[in-house]
Protein backbone atom coordinates (compact mmCIF):
# COMPACT_ATOMS: atom_id res chain seq x y z
CA UNK A 1 0.00 0.00 0.00
CA UNK A 2 1.06 3.20 -1.07
CA UNK A 3 2.25 6.47 1.65
CA UNK A 4 0.39 9.45 2.52
CA UNK A 5 2.05 12.63 2.52
CA UNK A 6 1.21 16.28 4.31
CA UNK A 7 2.89 19.44 3.37
CA UNK A 8 5.11 20.20 6.68
CA UNK A 9 8.44 21.89 8.07
CA UNK A 10 10.86 20.20 10.33
CA UNK A 11 12.32 23.12 12.57
CA UNK A 12 14.04 23.44 15.71
CA UNK A 13 12.74 25.75 18.26
CA UNK A 14 15.26 26.15 20.63
CA UNK A 15 16.49 23.05 22.51
CA UNK A 16 13.77 21.03 20.71
CA UNK A 17 12.72 19.99 17.43
CA UNK A 18 9.18 19.28 15.74
CA UNK A 19 7.72 18.61 12.45
CA UNK A 20 4.99 21.75 11.63
CA UNK A 21 1.84 21.97 9.99
CA UNK A 22 -0.44 24.24 8.70
CA UNK A 23 -3.50 23.87 10.51
CA UNK A 24 -5.31 24.09 6.55
CA UNK A 25 -3.55 20.70 5.55
CA UNK A 26 -4.60 18.98 8.22
CA UNK A 27 -8.16 17.11 8.40
CA UNK A 28 -10.78 19.78 9.88
CA UNK A 29 -11.78 16.36 12.40
CA UNK A 30 -9.21 16.66 14.79
CA UNK A 31 -9.65 13.50 15.98
CA UNK A 32 -7.42 12.18 12.67
CA UNK A 33 -4.71 14.49 14.11
CA UNK A 34 -3.23 11.78 16.60
CA UNK A 35 -2.56 9.30 14.06
CA UNK A 36 -1.10 11.12 11.31
CA UNK A 37 1.23 12.64 14.63
CA UNK A 38 2.03 9.23 15.55
CA UNK A 39 2.59 7.76 12.00
CA UNK A 40 4.82 10.91 11.10
CA UNK A 41 6.51 10.58 14.64
CA UNK A 42 7.34 6.64 14.12
CA UNK A 43 5.51 5.92 17.68
CA UNK A 44 5.08 3.57 19.40
CA UNK A 45 8.31 1.98 19.04
CA UNK A 46 9.51 -0.06 21.77
CA UNK A 47 13.38 0.30 20.92
CA UNK A 48 12.62 3.74 22.42
CA UNK A 49 14.36 5.24 18.46
CA UNK A 50 11.51 6.16 16.35
CA UNK A 51 13.99 5.50 13.77
CA UNK A 52 10.69 4.87 11.43
CA UNK A 53 9.46 7.81 11.44
CA UNK A 54 11.07 11.75 12.20
CA UNK A 55 11.30 11.55 15.80
CA UNK A 56 14.67 11.40 17.71
CA UNK A 57 14.07 9.33 20.51
CA UNK A 58 13.56 11.62 23.48
CA UNK A 59 10.51 13.63 24.59
CA UNK A 60 12.11 17.07 23.09
CA UNK A 61 13.00 15.59 19.90
CA UNK A 62 9.36 14.21 19.49
CA UNK A 63 7.05 16.53 18.83
CA UNK A 64 4.39 18.73 16.38
CA UNK A 65 3.73 21.89 16.11
CA UNK A 66 0.21 23.39 13.97
CA UNK A 67 -0.47 27.34 13.22
CA UNK A 68 -3.69 28.47 12.04
CA UNK A 69 -5.53 31.75 11.83
CA UNK A 70 -6.19 33.49 15.24
CA UNK A 71 -9.13 32.13 17.95
CA UNK A 72 -8.33 35.14 20.53
CA UNK A 73 -8.65 38.83 20.09
CA UNK A 74 -5.00 39.71 20.99
CA UNK A 75 -3.34 37.04 18.23
CA UNK A 76 -2.21 37.24 15.27
CA UNK A 77 -2.03 33.47 14.92
CA UNK A 78 -3.05 29.97 16.77
CA UNK A 79 -0.42 27.41 17.88
CA UNK A 80 -1.43 24.45 19.08
CA UNK A 81 1.40 21.69 20.31
CA UNK A 82 1.46 18.08 20.66
CA UNK A 83 3.57 16.53 22.70
CA UNK A 84 4.33 12.33 20.96
CA UNK A 85 5.47 10.02 23.24
CA UNK A 86 8.67 7.73 22.34
CA UNK A 87 7.80 3.81 23.09
CA UNK A 88 3.89 4.39 23.94
CA UNK A 89 1.12 5.65 21.44
CA UNK A 90 0.54 8.91 23.59
CA UNK A 91 -0.50 12.65 22.23
CA UNK A 92 -0.72 15.22 24.56
CA UNK A 93 -2.18 18.75 24.22
CA UNK A 94 -1.94 19.43 27.63
CA UNK A 95 0.98 21.70 27.70
CA UNK A 96 2.64 24.33 26.10
CA UNK A 97 6.06 23.59 24.53
CA UNK A 98 8.20 27.12 25.14
CA UNK A 99 11.15 26.07 23.23
CA UNK A 100 9.17 25.51 20.19
CA UNK A 101 7.05 28.78 20.57
CA UNK A 102 10.28 30.89 19.29
CA UNK A 103 10.00 29.36 16.13
CA UNK A 104 6.13 29.64 15.49
CA UNK A 105 6.48 33.59 14.74
CA UNK A 106 9.05 32.59 12.19
CA UNK A 107 7.25 30.09 10.73
CA UNK A 108 3.96 32.19 9.89
CA UNK A 109 6.41 34.99 8.42
CA UNK A 110 8.28 32.84 6.17
CA UNK A 111 5.29 30.61 5.10
CA UNK A 112 3.29 33.91 4.45
CA UNK A 113 0.75 33.85 6.88
CA UNK A 114 1.94 36.80 8.40
CA UNK A 115 3.50 39.70 6.69
CA UNK A 116 6.12 42.36 8.44
CA UNK A 117 7.60 45.41 6.74
CA UNK A 118 11.06 46.40 7.94
CA UNK A 119 13.86 44.75 10.40
CA UNK A 120 12.07 43.80 13.23
CA UNK A 121 8.92 41.70 14.01
CA UNK A 122 6.82 41.09 16.18
CA UNK A 123 3.88 38.24 16.63
CA UNK A 124 1.06 37.80 18.65
CA UNK A 125 1.08 33.94 18.83
CA UNK A 126 -2.47 32.52 20.70
CA UNK A 127 -1.27 28.83 22.40
CA UNK A 128 -4.25 26.88 21.93
CA UNK A 129 -2.64 24.35 24.77
CA UNK A 130 -2.72 26.43 27.70
CA UNK A 131 -5.55 29.39 25.91
CA UNK A 132 -2.23 32.23 26.80
CA UNK A 133 -0.57 34.81 24.90
CA UNK A 134 3.00 34.94 23.87
CA UNK A 135 4.88 37.85 22.39
CA UNK A 136 7.23 36.89 19.56
CA UNK A 137 10.08 39.63 18.91
CA UNK A 138 13.01 38.84 16.04
CA UNK A 139 15.00 40.18 13.61
CA UNK A 140 14.12 40.20 9.83
CA UNK A 141 16.23 39.42 7.16
CA UNK A 142 15.45 40.48 3.20
CA UNK A 143 11.50 39.44 3.73
CA UNK A 144 12.13 36.19 6.25
CA UNK A 145 13.05 35.94 9.75
CA UNK A 146 16.43 35.97 10.55
CA UNK A 147 18.52 33.33 11.37
CA UNK A 148 22.02 34.05 11.74
CA UNK A 149 23.18 36.23 14.41
CA UNK A 150 25.87 35.64 17.23
CA UNK A 151 23.37 34.80 20.15
CA UNK A 152 24.49 31.82 21.58
CA UNK A 153 21.74 29.49 23.64
CA UNK A 154 23.52 26.95 25.69
CA UNK A 155 22.19 23.63 24.34
CA UNK A 156 22.47 24.01 20.72
CA UNK A 157 25.77 24.13 18.85
CA UNK A 158 26.91 27.41 17.43
CA UNK A 159 24.92 30.92 17.57
CA UNK A 160 21.95 31.92 15.67
CA UNK A 161 19.77 35.62 16.05
CA UNK A 162 17.30 35.51 19.46
CA UNK A 163 13.97 35.87 19.48
CA UNK A 164 12.67 37.19 22.87
CA UNK A 165 10.00 35.97 23.79
CA UNK A 166 7.24 37.04 26.34
CA UNK A 167 4.91 35.19 28.36
CA UNK A 168 2.19 37.18 29.34
CA UNK A 169 0.57 36.46 32.41
CA UNK A 170 1.64 32.94 32.67
CA UNK A 171 0.46 32.07 35.66
CA UNK A 172 -2.88 29.07 35.90
CA UNK A 173 -1.45 27.89 32.24
CA UNK A 174 -3.23 24.17 33.14
CA UNK A 175 -4.75 24.80 36.45
CA UNK A 176 -6.09 28.36 36.29
CA UNK A 177 -3.88 29.40 39.36
CA UNK A 178 -0.30 30.65 39.63
CA UNK A 179 -0.45 28.35 42.98
CA UNK A 180 -3.16 25.28 42.31
CA UNK A 181 -3.58 24.60 45.85
CA UNK A 182 -3.23 28.20 47.33
CA UNK A 183 -0.11 27.37 49.29
CA UNK A 184 3.86 28.50 48.19
CA UNK A 185 4.44 24.82 50.25
CA UNK A 186 2.63 21.78 50.52
CA UNK A 187 3.60 18.22 51.88
CA UNK A 188 2.47 15.11 49.56
CA UNK A 189 2.31 11.46 51.30
CA UNK A 190 4.67 9.30 48.19
CA UNK A 191 4.90 6.06 48.79
CA UNK A 192 8.69 5.00 49.60
CA UNK A 193 9.34 8.68 50.88
CA UNK A 194 7.00 9.82 53.44
CA UNK A 195 5.46 13.09 54.16
CA UNK A 196 7.72 14.91 51.82
CA UNK A 197 7.94 19.32 51.10
CA UNK A 198 6.89 20.49 47.57
CA UNK A 199 5.87 23.86 46.24
CA UNK A 200 3.37 23.64 43.13
CA UNK A 201 3.60 26.28 41.07
CA UNK A 202 1.55 26.99 37.39
CA UNK A 203 3.23 29.49 35.08
CA UNK A 204 3.48 28.22 31.61
CA UNK A 205 3.35 25.23 32.71
CA UNK A 206 3.06 23.43 35.80
CA UNK A 207 5.38 22.08 37.87
CA UNK A 208 6.34 20.00 41.13
CA UNK A 209 9.21 21.08 42.72
CA UNK A 210 11.20 19.03 45.34
CA UNK A 211 14.92 19.62 47.13
CA UNK A 212 17.44 17.50 46.08
CA UNK A 213 18.40 16.88 49.48
CA UNK A 214 15.19 15.00 49.83
CA UNK A 215 15.14 12.66 46.98
CA UNK A 216 19.17 12.58 48.46
CA UNK A 217 21.33 13.33 45.65
CA UNK A 218 23.13 16.85 44.89
CA UNK A 219 21.24 18.46 42.26
CA UNK A 220 24.05 18.67 40.11
CA UNK A 221 23.37 15.18 38.43
CA UNK A 222 23.36 14.79 34.49
CA UNK A 223 20.29 13.24 32.62
CA UNK A 224 21.80 10.37 31.63
CA UNK A 225 22.93 9.76 35.30
CA UNK A 226 19.52 10.40 36.68
CA UNK A 227 17.37 8.50 33.43
CA UNK A 228 19.73 5.45 34.82
CA UNK A 229 18.47 5.34 38.35
CA UNK A 230 15.33 3.62 38.17
CA UNK A 231 14.76 4.10 42.39
CA UNK A 232 15.07 7.97 41.73
CA UNK A 233 13.25 7.83 38.64
CA UNK A 234 10.64 6.12 40.43
CA UNK A 235 10.33 8.42 43.40
CA UNK A 236 10.35 11.49 41.06
CA UNK A 237 7.19 9.82 38.97
CA UNK A 238 5.63 9.42 41.80
CA UNK A 239 5.90 12.40 43.37
CA UNK A 240 4.68 13.98 40.05
CA UNK A 241 1.24 11.64 40.44
CA UNK A 242 0.82 12.22 43.67
CA UNK A 243 1.29 16.04 43.22
CA UNK A 244 -1.27 16.07 39.84
CA UNK A 245 -3.84 14.81 42.25
CA UNK A 246 -3.47 17.81 44.58
CA UNK A 247 -3.20 19.88 41.48
CA UNK A 248 -6.45 19.02 40.46
CA UNK A 249 -4.79 17.72 37.26
CA UNK A 250 -5.96 14.19 37.95
CA UNK A 251 -8.18 12.02 40.40
CA UNK A 252 -5.76 9.86 41.59
CA UNK A 253 -2.09 9.16 40.68
CA UNK A 254 -2.59 6.08 38.05
CA UNK A 255 -4.65 8.71 36.33
CA UNK A 256 -1.93 11.66 36.17
CA UNK A 257 -0.95 12.04 32.26
CA UNK A 258 2.49 11.77 31.19
CA UNK A 259 3.52 15.21 30.30
CA UNK A 260 1.89 17.57 32.95
CA UNK A 261 2.65 18.04 35.49
CA UNK A 262 6.45 18.30 35.16
CA UNK A 263 8.67 17.60 37.91
CA UNK A 264 11.88 19.55 38.94
CA UNK A 265 14.47 18.93 41.89
CA UNK A 266 16.07 22.26 43.10
CA UNK A 267 19.38 22.98 44.78
CA UNK A 268 21.41 26.05 45.50
CA UNK A 269 23.78 27.06 42.92
CA UNK A 270 26.30 24.65 42.97
CA UNK A 271 29.86 23.96 41.27
CA UNK A 272 29.03 21.29 38.33
CA UNK A 273 29.88 20.55 35.06
CA UNK A 274 27.67 20.57 31.75
CA UNK A 275 26.87 17.39 29.71
CA UNK A 276 29.38 19.13 27.10
CA UNK A 277 32.01 18.49 29.67
CA UNK A 278 32.12 22.23 30.46
CA UNK A 279 32.75 23.88 34.12
CA UNK A 280 29.53 25.33 35.23
CA UNK A 281 31.13 27.16 38.07
CA UNK A 282 28.13 28.70 41.23
CA UNK A 283 29.37 31.95 40.91
CA UNK A 284 27.77 32.07 37.66
CA UNK A 285 24.09 30.86 38.88
CA UNK A 286 21.77 31.62 41.08
CA UNK A 287 19.82 28.33 41.63
CA UNK A 288 20.13 25.04 40.46
CA UNK A 289 17.18 22.62 38.66
CA UNK A 290 16.46 19.32 36.55
CA UNK A 291 13.25 19.16 34.94
CA UNK A 292 11.55 15.83 34.38
CA UNK A 293 8.94 15.13 31.70
CA UNK A 294 7.55 11.74 29.83
CA UNK A 295 10.13 9.84 31.55
CA UNK A 296 13.11 11.36 30.84
CA UNK A 297 15.57 14.18 31.78
CA UNK A 298 15.63 17.40 29.97
CA UNK A 299 19.17 18.01 28.59
CA UNK A 300 17.85 21.79 28.62
CA UNK A 301 15.14 23.37 30.87
CA UNK A 302 11.76 23.51 29.08
CA UNK A 303 11.28 27.11 28.50
CA UNK A 304 8.01 26.75 30.15
CA UNK A 305 9.55 25.07 32.82
CA UNK A 306 12.03 28.05 33.45
CA UNK A 307 9.78 30.48 33.11
CA UNK A 308 7.93 28.66 36.17
CA UNK A 309 11.30 28.13 38.25
CA UNK A 310 11.91 32.29 37.61
CA UNK A 311 8.46 33.10 38.87
CA UNK A 312 8.68 30.35 41.99
CA UNK A 313 11.60 32.31 42.86
CA UNK A 314 10.31 35.41 43.06
CA UNK A 315 7.17 34.12 45.26
CA UNK A 316 8.50 33.86 48.81
CA UNK A 317 7.75 30.64 50.54
CA UNK A 318 8.51 28.25 47.83
CA UNK A 319 11.35 25.71 48.31
CA UNK A 320 12.78 27.38 44.94
CA UNK A 321 12.85 31.35 46.73
CA UNK A 322 14.31 29.04 49.47
CA UNK A 323 17.43 27.91 47.77
CA UNK A 324 17.62 30.82 44.88
CA UNK A 325 20.29 33.62 45.40
CA UNK A 326 18.33 36.47 47.05
CA UNK A 327 17.80 39.65 45.28
CA UNK A 328 16.42 42.97 46.16
CA UNK A 329 15.20 43.65 42.59
CA UNK A 330 12.33 40.70 41.87
CA UNK A 331 12.63 41.78 38.01
CA UNK A 332 16.72 40.78 38.19
CA UNK A 333 17.46 37.87 35.34
CA UNK A 334 17.36 34.43 37.59
CA UNK A 335 20.55 32.31 36.40
CA UNK A 336 18.83 29.11 36.05
CA UNK A 337 22.16 26.28 36.44
CA UNK A 338 21.15 23.20 34.19
CA UNK A 339 22.74 20.25 32.35
CA UNK A 340 23.26 22.50 29.13
CA UNK A 341 24.90 25.60 31.43
CA UNK A 342 23.06 28.37 32.28
CA UNK A 343 19.38 30.00 31.23
CA UNK A 344 19.04 33.63 32.25
CA UNK A 345 15.37 34.51 32.60
CA UNK A 346 13.16 37.63 33.96
CA UNK A 347 10.07 37.69 35.02
CA UNK A 348 7.89 40.31 37.10
CA UNK A 349 5.81 38.82 40.02
CA UNK A 350 4.08 40.51 43.02
CA UNK A 351 1.58 40.91 45.55
CA UNK A 352 -1.99 41.57 44.55
CA UNK A 353 -4.18 41.56 47.36
CA UNK A 354 -3.53 38.49 49.29
CA UNK A 355 -2.58 36.66 45.88
CA UNK A 356 0.85 36.44 43.89
CA UNK A 357 0.52 37.12 40.71
CA UNK A 358 3.26 36.57 37.56
CA UNK A 359 2.56 39.45 34.81
CA UNK A 360 5.31 38.30 32.44
CA UNK A 361 8.11 35.83 32.43
CA UNK A 362 10.65 36.61 29.58
CA UNK A 363 13.95 35.14 27.43
CA UNK A 364 15.68 34.22 24.67
CA UNK A 365 15.71 31.81 21.70
CA UNK A 366 17.06 30.91 19.04
CA UNK A 367 15.28 29.01 15.77
CA UNK A 368 15.91 27.60 12.24
CA UNK A 369 14.16 25.78 9.66
CA UNK A 370 15.95 22.88 9.00
CA UNK A 371 13.97 21.61 6.44
CA UNK A 372 10.05 21.48 4.34
CA UNK A 373 8.59 19.30 2.10
CA UNK A 374 6.27 16.58 2.89
CA UNK A 375 6.46 14.23 5.48
CA UNK A 376 5.45 10.64 4.58
CA UNK A 377 3.62 8.25 6.25
CA UNK A 378 2.56 4.55 5.91
CA UNK A 379 -1.01 4.10 4.44
CA UNK A 380 -1.79 1.56 6.70
CA UNK A 381 -1.42 4.09 9.83
CA UNK A 382 -3.70 7.41 8.49
CA UNK A 383 -6.54 7.73 6.56
CA UNK A 384 -6.11 8.90 2.97
CA UNK A 385 -6.39 13.14 2.67
CA UNK A 386 -7.01 14.85 -0.18
CA UNK A 387 -4.70 17.45 -1.21
CA UNK A 388 -6.84 20.42 1.06
CA UNK A 389 -6.26 17.90 3.65
CA UNK A 390 -9.91 16.39 3.77
CA UNK A 391 -10.18 12.52 4.42
CA UNK A 392 -10.71 11.23 1.53
CA UNK A 393 -14.50 10.12 0.73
Amino acid sequence: MKQRRIQAAFMRGGTSNAIVFRQGDLPEDRALWDKIFLAAMGTPDPNGRQLNGMGGGISSLSKVCVVGPPTHPDADIDYTFAQIGVQKETVGYAANCGNMSAAMGPFAIDEGILSADGTKAMVRIHNTNTKKIIHAHFEMDDGVAAVDGDYELRGVSGTGSPVRLEFRDPGGAATGRLLPTGNTLDELDVPGLGRIEVSMVDAGNPVVFVEASTLGVEGTELPADIDADAELMAKLEAIRTHGAVRMGLAKTPEEALTVVPFVGFIAPAKDASTISGEPNPAADGDVTARILSSGNTHRALPLTCSICTTVASRIEGTLVHRHARPTDNPKDDLNIMQPSGIITVASNVYMKGNEWHAEYGATYRTQRRLFDGFVYMPASRVPELTPDGKVAA
